[in-house]
């Protein structure tokens, strides 16, 4: 039987988008006394962009980050308590600083797949303060393998324990994956983990792969509960890896058993694969997008299909959702002249 992968469960974190942000703290602190039951490793909390991230731009949290870390933090002991962080929406002082004194365990910073500089000052500050830091390459589909080895290699230099690549654009194909997985194994001296989303359907595929080219860290929500399309389905992923003799530690009993209740509070309606997702895939376009490009086609009477195309000609990546709209509008104009 192969190491312990480490699963890393997003589902109070990506699951966020899905949702406009709006995970309870009731929800969170009955899911992470789940996952805690559940013995999960690691459970990422807080708005889908992560700390500091709740704005009118990408989208208003019910709750600050405060409050959602103090309530999953009482009710885990030997869960990890994990955090997102992006550099610009989280600065030291008014984002990392408080998560470090509401004793957060795991913080992973990330950054647009050919950006790693820009994770300098926050990977070096939290390892000055000996907590453990993974590196995060988001949208790893809009660069070429290398591109993205010599930005992990940038992260690694900086002190990151582990470096995850996210499809967040669920474009990737098994033989993507294997490809980057294999080289990031072979060229870095710490652990390489995967991030799937399902768009194209291969997000349980895509993450058996990765495991079986070297990654030790697998991102899952239950019921695929994320951004768009969603993510690799926990209660899907545990039984493949398990039929692949791969070990997790995980209690599946528990897990599948609560598959069937976060319909009931977390999870009231489980993604699936839309044609937007489909295409916002194919187009290598964050799958948060979704709920915004149908709203600006809508407003602007336009068919989604040429709003994602021009988006996607213009390589929209997270966190531009403003110019959602702007594009929208302009097709609009052109369309109309």
């Amino acid at each position: 039987m192969q190491n312990k992968i480490i699963i890393t469960d997003s589902s109070l974190r990506d699951g966020n988008h899905s949702v406009k942000h709006t995970i309870s703290l009731t929800d969170i602190e009955k899911y992470c006394v789940f996952a805690e039951a559940a013995k999960i490793p690691i459970i990422e909390v807080g708005h889908g962009n992560g700390l500091g991230a709740s704005s009118l731009l990408i989208g208003k949290s019910t709750h600050p980050d405060s409050e959602i870390l103090k309530t999953a933090r009482e009710n885990l002991k030997e869960t990890k308590l994990g955090v997102h962080i992006i550099p610009g929406l989280a600065t030291i002082e008014n984002d990392i600083k408080p998560a470090i004194d509401l004793g957060v365990d795991i913080y992973r910073v990330a950054t647009h797949c050919t950006e790693a500089t820009v994770s300098k000052t926050h990977i070096e500050f939290l390892k000055k303060q000996n907590k453990k830091v993974l590196g995060v390459l988001m949208m790893s589909s809009l660069c070429d393998e290398n591109t993205l080895l010599e930005n992990a290699k940038i992260m690694e230099d900086y002190g990151a324990e582990a470096i995850i690549i996210m499809d967040s654009t669920g474009t990737f194909l098994p033989d993507d994956v294997k490809k980057r997985i294999e080289l990031l194994c072979s060229s870095l001296t710490i652990d390489v983990g995967f991030h799937a989303h399902n768009n194209l359907g291969c997000a349980i595929y895509n993450s058996l792969i990765a495991v079986q080219s070297g990654a030790k860290y697998i991102d899952a929500c239950i019921r695929g509960f994320g951004a768009g399309a969603g993510n690799a389905a926990l209660e899907i992923l545990l039984p493949v890896l398990q039929k692949s003799n791969i070990y997790t530690g995980v209690n599946f009993e528990k897990v599948i058993l609560e598959a069937d209740k976060v319909t009931e509070y977390l999870v009231k309606s489980p993604p699936n694969i839309t044609p937007v997702n489909v295409l916002t895939g194919l187009n290598k376009l964050f799958s948060g997008f979704e709920k915004p490009i149908i709203e600006a086609a809508r407003i602007n009477e336009l068919e989604y299909s040429s709003l994602i195309f021009e988006l996607g000609n213009r390589k929209l990546v997270a966190g531009q959702e403003d110019l959602i709209i702007e594009i929208a509008e302009n097709l609009k104009f052109k369309n109309n002249n």
